[in-house]
């Protein structure tokens, strides 16, 4: 097997190895402990990120603000799609002016001012230094038949200050995620490509440990002591990590911003799209023609040559991660139609009921019991926490002594088909409890102030999608993390790891879009006559519709994955990931 190709890199002009001492065995210790000190400050992060976005919406929607469900749940979406489309801004800031560091340290600084805002306005002095007094509600006329149209919802209390809170939010936590990941995978590159494997699958461990302890005990927190304890724990969270990278700089190695050939690619995209406009830019540039027949060398940079070579690069490897995005779509139905599927299902009751945020709590009727809603989501994360050690440690050491290791291309087919298979499987799940409710045979279940008719079916019989989903992140998203990082251009990690980021993101809301298209009249989703309950809906074939697109789209991907590793096997390969597979 050849070296591992990190090894043949020059070393950039301007890199920072670690300061620390080094022996004989220093090198391997201290890259060790400068991943570690990465995983630690992602765990942490991520512990913070769910503390702010588990109960979100009930906080807006507590007796603090008043906003309605509705627009508590559009504040939600926005702070959340923020916190993925935005992750190409950080990227690309780290590649031109930041560099991975500080671009790590100066999110994490802006994470810990805009996660402040929401315990300082979880009390009423804090509400009203930030925002005003709230506003009365005003009295009207009793609607004086049931056709009447409802008054208009009043204009959300403290929105502007929140709202941008929010996006600031959302700025840090795409900034760190896109940048921390690839910053990690450069501590470990120098031991070898297993090495930086092995860091992505503890990377993403690592989130899913942040995730279960921010939603067994943060997400209790708020919903059952205070909102301004639970708020301020994801700030300890934050500045905890902010510390502890600071603590580790001595042991990190440190590279400058190399920039970004983002402008570059835009000119060759142009230049072979739209020659005729290309041609007129250049009428209208006779100096920047002529300095790029001149090839620039005055100023530092990539080359022309250069340019062209990575564009080839991008244009091979954003067809990939485009096809990944149908599985996107499939993946984040655990944070929206499997947890409404849910509450659609009988839920056993767990702990005493607290009287505080009782509204807020899934409640039996006539019991005593509640369950946090957040934790429906933690099937999910306790499958990756479990697998990803069995896949380190047994199986992928196993396929590799046995030369079968799958390349990380097949890794994400392979995850595809979990995703389908999952979203099969809560299909079968909603036809079942459809069966009981044409039958006649329901329970009650009372969530917040409204009641629902749910199926006897135990919530439990929702664990093989939860498993199967599981499953899928470990061989989609983990191994769409090492394709990022190694198959980008050196000078565009930032700016691709922050596009795969970003299309998930988009996955997301196209899942949205589809939801909303379909709860249109005559759409599968459209419940008039129900309440809030889905019991006159077909969410069964919008599972099923899901199955069939990520079908397609699987196929598409393998051909397309196909085309690349075929090409990645010629001289001109480009990453050292597809010369060099084990």
């Amino acid at each position: 097997m050849p070296a591992p190709c990190a090894r043949e890199q020059p070393r950039v002009p301007g890199e920072r190895q670690p300061l620390m001492p080094r022996g004989a065995r220093g090198p391997r210790r201290w890259r060790r402990a400068a991943g570690a000190a990465v995983l630690l400050v992602e765990m942490l992060e991520r512990a913070a990120f769910f503390g702010v976005t588990a109960n979100l919406v009930l906080f807006l929607n507590s007796t603090n603000f008043n906003w309605t469900g509705e627009q508590a749940t559009r504040a939600a979406l926005v702070f959340l799609g923020a916190s993925y489309l935005l992750a190409p801004v950080g990227g690309w800031l780290a590649d031109v002016y930041l560099g991975r560091y500080r671009a790590v340290a100066l999110s994490l600084l802006l994470y810990l001012a805009a996660s402040g805002l929401l315990p300082a306005t979880a009390f009423p002095d804090g509400r009203s230094s930030f925002c005003g007094e709230m506003p009365a509600s005003p009295l009207g006329p009793a609607c004086p038949s049931a056709g009447c149209p409802r008054a208009p919802s009043p204009s959300p209390y403290c929105a502007p200050v929140l709202y941008a809170g929010l996006l600031l939010l959302g700025l840090a936590a795409s900034s760190v995620r896109s940048n921390l990941t690839s910053f990690g995978a450069d501590q470990v590159m120098d031991l070898g490509r297993d090495a930086t494997r092995r860091f992505f699958n503890w990377f993403y461990w690592s989130i899913n440990l942040g995730a279960v302890l921010s939603l067994l005990v943060v997400a209790f927190i708020q919903q059952n002591i205070s909102f301004l304890l639970g708020y301020s724990i994801p700030v300890g969270c934050v500045g905890l990590a902010f510390f502890i990278f600071l603590f580790a700089t001595p042991v990190f190695i440190t590279k400058p911003p190399m920039g970004s050939q983002v402008s570059s690619m835009l000119k060759l995209a142009l230049q072979n799209c739209c020659p005729q406009l290309w041609q007129r830019h250049l009428a209208r540039d006779r100096q920047g023609a002529r300095l790029l027949a001149d090839q620039r060398s005055p100023q530092p940079g990539a080359s022309p040559q250069e340019d062209i070579a990575n564009f080839q690069v991008l244009v091979k490897i954003l067809p990939v991660m485009v096809t990944l995005v149908p599985y996107w779509m499939v993946y984040f139905q655990m944070q929206s139609t499997y947890v409404l599927q849910g509450l659609h299902l009988h839920i056993p009751n767990i702990f005493p009921a607290n009287p505080a945020n009782i509204s807020m709590a899934l409640r039996a009727q006539g019991s005593s019991y509640t369950i946090p809603e957040a934790w429906l989501l933690l099937a999910n994360v306790v499958v990756v926490l479990i697998l990803v050690p069995l896949k380190d440690r047994l199986i992928d050491p196993l396929l590799l002594r046995c030369k079968l290791l799958p390349s990380a291309l097949q890794k994400m087919a392979l995850g595809m088909f979990f995703g389908f298979t999952s979203v099969i499987v809560a299909g079968v799940l909603e036809m079942e409890r459809l069966h009981y409710i044409h039958h006649n045979e329901t329970v009650s279940q009372q969530i917040g102030e409204v009641l629902y008719n749910a199926a006897p079916l135990s919530i439990w019989w929702q664990i093989p999608q939860y498993l199967l989903i599981g499953i899928s992140e470990i061989f989609a998203s983990i191994p769409g993390l090492e394709f990022a990082y190694s198959e980008a251009p050196r000078s565009m990690q930032g700016a691709i790891m922050g596009i795969f980021f970003c299309l998930s993101g988009v996955g997301s809301l196209l899942g949205s879009s589809l939801v909303a298209l379909l709860s249109l009249p005559g759409g599968w989703l459209h419940c008039p006559e129900d309440f809030g309950n889905i019991n006159n809906c077909r969410m069964d074939l919008y599972f099923f519709l899901l199955a069939g697109i990520q079908a397609v789209t699987a196929l598409l991907f393998v051909w397309i994955a196909g085309r690349y590793e075929r090409a990645s096997q010629g001289p001109a390969s480009h990453s050292c990931f597809s010369r060099d597979r084990g």
